[in-house]
């Protein structure tokens, strides 16, 4: 069972959800089915998960949204080109993630110029139940 530790807390739990919104976006880069696919692949593999699936679909006459499954769990994005803006979910049990880091390569990728970014905490353990 892999299970995380949130220091500040002492609590566990079984994985980590990211939710991250990024806006003032370049509308082509969000509207390309392509580098979204290849975008969320590679920070797939940035974090060392370990890729099962993969499903894209681009939307008419605008849009992306897609997703790819993860041993771990899933990294999943819907883009809004019309509003400049990519809204992108990243669930893991992945101790291991620099999910900094996939911040801002999405940021960089997406040429976003504002994002926002929360993580929570899913699935907390009792640890007296074991």
């Amino acid at each position: 069972m892999n299970i995380i530790e949130k220091e500040e807390n002492k609590k566990l739990y079984l994985g980590s959800h990211l939710l991250c919104e990024y806006y003032e976006c370049d509308a082509v880069k969000i509207d390309n089915i392509d580098i979204i696919s290849e975008a969320l692949i590679n920070a797939a593999k940035m974090c060392g998960v370990t890729i099962l699936e993969k499903s894209f679909h681009k939307f008419s006459p605008q849009g992306v949204s897609g997703v790819v499954v993860i041993a771990e769990s899933h990294i999943s994005i819907h883009t809004w080109p019309e509003y400049n803006y990519a809204a992108v979910d990243f669930f893991t049990c992945s101790k291991i993630c620099d999910t900094e880091l996939i911040i801002d390569y999405l940021k960089h990728v997406f040429g976003s110029k504002k994002h926002e970014s929360k993580k929570i905490m899913r699935g907390e353990i009792n640890i007296n139940n074991f």
